[in-house]
């Protein structure tokens, strides 16, 4: 039986992850006109909606070790909600490069996709986080049941995004690459659990070796 503080709890998580995921929204668009984010504020923003984008990736992927840990199976409804808010920051973070650093000169973002390696890792996490978003609706995962592509076999490329935004962090890093090794830490820690989980489950359906024998 679900007490009510539990149920409580669980009616204020989702107001208050919106409230949370939102606000470095906020911040930034507060900072940008009140000229408190830096000398240069279109740097500033591009640089803090990728980081804010990765760290919310990391944690739509820790939401399932935490709800089988905690025994949670609730948590997992979450996981939507924060995936949409990764693609948001991702949509931030891609546009303000476009408009800004490229004038919305699409010849210029052909030659830098091919030219500048991390550039060319930031657009394929984009293009996978867009493929992920697009799928999530629950008639769209309705549909490809019926596909040679299923929403679970999709849905695991969330974890190349994840290898592939690091590595974007790291190749733009100039000073200290402590941030993007911390969250390479968490990233290898999320992928050891899902590949342990994995194992696990594909030993559980194999017979006793022993039971051949008898």
């Amino acid at each position: 039986m679900k007490s009510p503080g539990n149920q409580k709890i669980r009616q204020l998580i989702k107001p208050a992850l919106h409230i949370s995921l939102f606000f470095p929204a906020v911040y930034l668009v507060y900072g940008f006109f009140a000229g408190t984010i830096g000398i240069n504020p279109i740097e500033t923003i591009t640089h803090v909606t990728g980081q804010w984008g990765l760290r919310i990736l990391l944690l739509s992927l820790a939401i399932t070790p935490l709800a089988r840990i905690t025994r949670s199976g609730w948590l997992i409804q979450l996981r939507r909600l924060v995936g949409l808010y990764c693609f948001f920051y991702a949509v931030l973070h891609f546009s303000i490069y476009l408009v800004f650093d490229l004038s919305l000169d699409f010849g210029f973002l052909v030659e830098d996709i091919l030219e500048r390696p991390y550039i060319t890792v930031g657009f394929l996490t984009f293009v996978i986080l867009t493929l992920l978003a697009i799928t999530s609706p629950i008639r769209i995962r309705q549909r490809m049941a019926h596909t040679m592509i299923t929403w679970n076999r999709l849905h695991q490329m969330v974890y190349a995004a994840g290898i592939l935004s690091i590595v974007h962090f790291l190749w733009i890093t100039r000073v200290d690459d402590t941030e993007p090794l911390i969250y390479a830490l968490i990233l290898a820690l999320l992928l050891g659990y899902r590949i342990r989980t994995a194992y696990q489950k594909i030993h559980r359906r194999q017979p006793n070796s022993t039971a051949l024998y008898q």
